[in-house]
């Protein structure tokens, strides 16, 4: 297997691995990205971004990480179209392999590798992504002011999006799989203190109704009755949770029970000398990616020290 060596080697793409890239580039450390299965990150499948600055107009996702990529690049940024398949952290400088081809030798690694959402299965649910399906309130619940909307799940995640929404809209269905909420309390009476959520117990989702163009209703069941009824909706955020990427690195860093891994508070450092998370693999409660972006920047200057410690002996 051929080795290459690198100063900075960043795994993922986003926001916070192409920020990242673009300040370990100026600072001239000549960074490889290896950009993962979706370049681009999250916001690849987001039409609209209206709430990041410096887009006054708002921009579309893809678009708006072509222009993170062009900026990283412009600085000199390798970025290479590819997958890191494991990862060597046991001693120093870090090994990453790539698509199982060769190896990069990196003195420091930037982990980018940002989380996924988790979707129920529907084919419906996939159709209609984007088109009045979401997993993000917060970024997608301004579109659907003064529409009704659902939201599916039990945990603190779906009791923050329903009280979210229940801002904008004039009605949020909360579809509950059970005969209670995960939530914490505080969050389960803000979710009752709010007149315009209605909870649907014991109910799951079987179906997203739609015109071809966009959402227009859902058909949920009753687990105890197993009564079906279709109600109309012009929004359905799915919200049971999140699951970082970092499945390759579970022998090497720490992270918490779910996987995001774990960072010196105020910094971008893991337990790995020399390895930095960033994003949405090592974020998970903002899930921004304005947040992301900040992040990407530390995990930049983290390394930038580091590297320059090593060089003069201090680490």
């Amino acid at each position: 297997m051929t080795q290459e060596n690198a100063k900075v080697l960043i795994i993922g793409s986003g926001p916070s691995g192409y920020t990242a890239a673009i300040y370990a580039a100026r600072a001239g450390l000549k960074p490889i990205m290896i950009t993962g299965g979706e370049p681009g990150g999250q916001l690849t499948t987001t039409n609209d971004v209206e709430n990041y600055p410096g887009y006054p107009d708002g921009i579309n996702g893809p678009q708006m990480m072509v222009d993170f990529q062009k900026q990283a690049e412009r600085f000199g940024t390798d970025i290479r179209y590819g997958m890191v398949t494991s990862v060597d952290f046991s001693g120093y400088p870090h090994k990453a392999v790539v698509d199982d081809k060769y190896e990069i030798i990196a003195e420091s690694v930037i982990v980018s590798t940002g989380a996924s959402a988790k979707y129920l299965g529907l084919p419906s649910e996939e159709k209609y992504y984007n088109k009045g399906v979401s997993a993000c309130a917060v970024c997608d619940g301004f579109f659907y002011r003064g529409k009704t909307v659902a939201v599916v799940g039990g945990g603190d995640t779906a009791a923050e999006e329903a009280t979210y929404l229940a801002n904008l809209c004039p009605k949020v269905y909360l579809l509950v799989r059970k005969d209670e909420m995960r939530a914490s309390q505080i969050m389960q009476n803000r979710v009752e203190k709010a007149e315009n959520i209605e909870i649907l117990w014991n109910t799951e989702t079987e179906e997203i109704l739609g015109d071809e163009e966009s959402v227009t209703g859902m058909r949920v069941k009753n687990n105890l009755t197993g009564e079906t009824k279709d109600i109309d909706i012009d929004g359905f955020f799915v919200a049971i949770g999140h699951k970082p990427n970092t499945d390759i690195f579970k022998d090497f860093l720490e992270m918490d029970e779910t996987g995001y891994l774990k960072v010196i508070p105020g910094t971008s450092k893991t337990n790995i000398e020399g390895v930095f998370a960033t994003g949405d693999a090592a974020d998970k409660v903002y899930r921004q990616a304005i947040t992301a972006a900040g992040t990407g920047c530390m995990g930049a200057l983290d390394a930038e020290k580091f590297l320059l410690a090593k060089e003069m002996n201090v680490v």
